[in-house]
Order: structure tokens, then C-alpha cells, then sequence
């Protein structure tokens, strides 16, 4: 398992086959890549505050518990903080597990709370300024969804 937060820049393909290697006993793996959005020139730069220590732990829980929910052999979140151009790649995730079910609903589990339970602060910046951005009700509901299941 491995929850990262950087600054640089990634290539999704290149930790993707990292990930992959040697993997002679997982049947399936997941991988899921989120990009800066341009929001048809109303972005100009997305740019995600964290405290390390804090956010990187709490990553860390939030993929364990995946792992444990969801059976998987491994998983690995990286995401960027800092400034971020739209077109560039924000967050990783990648799941392995013996089954495809498995590692499609762990990749979906983990991106839904990354998304609303991540301690993160997120900035737009665009040409009439910047504003803080916070989850969408649509966010929160893809979340609460896996509560619901949790509990029937």
C-alpha cells in the first residue's frame, strides 16, 4: 500500500506498470486518473492545500480501510498538491485484486471519498480571480452511498 502527496508532475502510464509488475497472482487491477479541468477558460490553475502529517495520514486510512472492505492485494493513491495546470494529471488510484469486481469497486470507492472525506482545500484560479472550492452534492451522495451499503 502506498497513499503519496507531491508537488511534481506524474505520468499515470508509468505508475501504472510500476503497479502492475510481477503481479503473477492478481487477476484484476483498477486504475483510475483524475485531470485539472479547464472549465472552458474559467480555470486557469487549480491549486490543492494540504498539512502533511495530517492529510497523507489520513489518506493512508482511507486507503487501509479499502483494503480491508474491499479484499484488495494492494493499493496506491498519489496526488498532487500545489498548482496545477488543467490537463495535468491530479490524482492516481490503482487497485489489485484476485477478481475485476473487487479492484473496479475499490478504484470507485476510493476516488468517492478522496474526493469528500480527503483533507484537502482546494483553490481555483481563473481570469476573474481565485475562490475556494469546496465538494459538490455530488460528491457527498457518490460517498454516502458506500455508507448505505456498509450498513445493510
Amino acid at each position: 500500500m502506498s497513499a503519496t502527496l507531491q508537488t511534481a508532475p506524474f505520468d499515470p502510464g508509468q505508475l501504472l506498470t510500476a503497479f502492475s509488475a510481477g503481479r503473477e497472482e492478481t487477476g484484476a487491477i483498477a486504475s483510475f486518473t483524475g485531470l485539472a479541468r479547464a472549465e472552458r477558460g474559467q480555470t486557469t490553475a487549480l491549486e490543492l492545500e494540504a498539512y502533511e502529517g495530517f492529510t497523507d495520514v489520513e489518506i493512508a486510512r482511507i486507503v487501509n480501510a479499502a483494503i480491508q472492505r474491499f479484499g484488495l492485494q494492494d493499493a496506491m493513491v498519489v496526488h498532487r498538491v500545489g498548482a496545477i495546470a488543467p490537463g495535468e494529471a491530479i490524482v492516481f488510484v490503482a487497485c489489485a485484486a484476485a477478481h475485476r469486481r473487487a479492484a473496479f469497486e475499490a478504484c470507485d470507492h476510493l476516488m468517492d471519498w478522496l474526493k469528500s472525506r480527503a483533507p484537502f482545500w482546494k483553490k481555483e484560479h481563473g481570469p476573474d480571480g481565485a475562490r475556494w472550492i469546496e465538494p459538490t452534492d455530488r460528491d457527498r451522495t457518490d460517498a454516502a452511498r458506500w455508507d448505505r451499503e456498509n450498513e445493510q
